[in-house]
């Protein structure tokens, strides 16, 4: 295999040729890790079976190399992905290669005036969503993550733990692997006093997404990217300060949400992080709550709403602010800005906020269908939508929501909210429909968490987007990690102004 790496290296210096995605792997000129084309040569030519056993031939390789540095405190984890990455690029570099000139999409008019929806300009490996299916979590559906994702004890939920290893690596781990995951978040999970000071004296009516986003840039002092950027950093190193910062933020995060969270609403008073807990239960423990309950509703929201592509605001500007190499910190608080705005994580708050109004209005005693359906009407005739209704790629009911509702009919099958919703699950897709102005009828994940939220006595809708956020960083800092990986450069599409565009239609056939 050396000498093959040695042959490869030979042909591609005769070649004069060497590509942004090879250099990323290498450490000097003599010493080269097998990769780019060369690698998915070899993979190709022994017809190897599965991808774990490419992965192990990769290793090998890179090894008698001497470009994967054997580090005795390397998580497993960031073990699998330095194997992964020399794999992926070889991968797009070949797609390149091969396909880098045909076209995968166009964009109309209308698309260019309407948000760029529907126009397929970018590259998220963490997740795909299927307009019938929903979302998939590198290729597993919802379903099918909540059987096969490793779960607590006694639990019936994925862990987002595992989350976490699916959207990094794009395989399912094992128990042992989720509870190395766990404890190294729990060591990393460490705030400088002086932020949570800083979080303590924000004012108490400033909104909990504008204290994220200060918590998130006080954060960004302990950024090892950005420090190691100062100091000369090789490119082929970004994704590991990268990958470093990730995990150090996503572990943060609960502490930093939590404290928000008990100064503005409670007493201020912080709960230590508990090193016999996972993830989702200790966020749980520092909000205030101690019911096993509450910890399975947590990993289960925190488990769906963790990514839902490339081309949602909070993901898409993390993935941008990224690409002109801002650090984790700072890239996630972009998002984050991006999260806070009413159509994208506000609509959750909004659907609550209609209900419960809706129920006022209905009172306490049962409703009919044709009264709901009227109520409906009535919204729709004041020029207002339904929120929690349609969505932008789903043409059938969000999977989201029925992982919500099966939820919910397990642990709260009797709660009027929760009728209520349901109710509404059943009545309003036909007032939609014969209203005749949305593609999608059915709900959206939106249309049933604040229910649960409701129940479990975390009734402060405002903060309802800071839980979204930090639950959004398990799939968009993933996504950052293998940008700085592959070396996606920065992102400059081209603008174009209503008078080009003029003089464009006038010429076009």
């Amino acid at each position: 295999m050396a000498e093959l790496c040695r042959r490869a290296f030979l042909s591609r210096n005769k070649r004069s040729r060497v590509t942004a995605e090879s250099q990323l792997y290498y450490t000097t000129p003599s010493r080269v890790a097998c990769v780019g084309a060369e690698i998915g040569e070899l993979v190709d030519n022994r017809s190897l079976p599965t991808n774990m056993l490419a992965s192990k031939t990769v290793t090998q390789l890179s090894r008698s190399m001497g470009t994967l540095p054997q580090r005795s405190n390397m998580s497993s984890l960031k073990n699998r992905l330095q194997e992964l990455i020399p794999i992926k690029a070889a991968e797009i570099k070949k797609i390149k290669e091969e396909h880098g000139e045909k076209i995968i999409g166009t964009c109309t008019v209308s698309q260019a005036y309407g948000g760029m929806r529907s126009v397929k300009s970018l590259i998220t490996e963490t997740s795909l969503l299927d307009a019938e299916e929903g979302i998939r979590y590198r290729g597993l559906s919802l379903p099918e993550c909540q059987q096969q994702l490793p779960k607590a004890k006694g639990g019936e939920e994925p862990l987002p733990e595992g989350v976490l290893w699916l959207l990094l690596t794009g395989e399912v781990p094992t128990q042992a692997q989720v509870q190395e995951v766990t404890a190294d978040l729990q060591s990393r999970a460490k705030v400088q006093d002086w932020v949570l000071k800083l979080i303590k004296d924000l004012p108490p009516d400033m909104h909990p997404m504008t204290k994220l986003n200060i918590g998130i840039n006080a954060l960004q002092t302990d950024s090892g990217f950005a420090k190691a950027y100062q100091e000369g950093l090789h490119k082929s190193k970004y994704w590991d300060h990268t990958y470093e910062d990730s995990l150090n933020l996503i572990a943060r995060l609960p502490i930093i949400a939590a404290a928000i969270y008990r100064s503005t609403y409670k007493d201020g008073k912080l709960v230590p992080v508990d090193p016999k807990l996972d993830w989702s239960a200790n966020y749980a423990r520092m909000l205030g709550f101690n019911d096993p309950k509450i910890d399975e509703m947590m990993r289960l929201y925190l488990f769906l709403h963790a990514d839902h592509e490339g081309g949602n605001v909070s993901a898409h500007t993390t993935h941008l602010v990224g690409s002109a190499l801002s650090d984790p910190y700072l890239s996630l608080a972009a998002g984050m800005n991006g999260l806070a705005g009413p159509l994208h994580g506000l609509a959750n708050q909004e659907v609550l906020r209609w209900t419960l109004d809706l129920k006022k209005k209905l009172g306490d005693k049962p409703v009919t269908n044709e009264q709901l359906s009227k109520a409906v009407w009535d919204t729709l005739n004041a020029g207002q939508v339904v929120p929690g209704f349609g969505h932008a790629v789903l043409r059938k009911t969000d999977p989201r929501y029925m992982a919500q509702r099966e939820f919910a009919q397990k642990h709260l099958p009797n709660d009027p909210l929760f009728k209520l919703v349901s109710q509404i699950y059943d009545v309003v897709p036909g007032v939609l429909t014969e209203h005749g102005k949305t593609k999608n009828p059915y709900p959206n994940v939106d249309a049933h968490s604040g229910v649960l939220l409701q129940y479990f006595g975390l009734k402060e809708e405002n903060y309802y987007t800071v839980l979204f956020g930090v639950s959004r960083a398990l799939g968009v800092l993933p996504s950052l990690v293998w940008d700085r990986a592959l070396g996606f450069p920065i992102e400059r599409p081209k603008s174009i102004t209503t008078e080009w565009v003029k003089k464009w239609a006038a010429t076009a056939k």
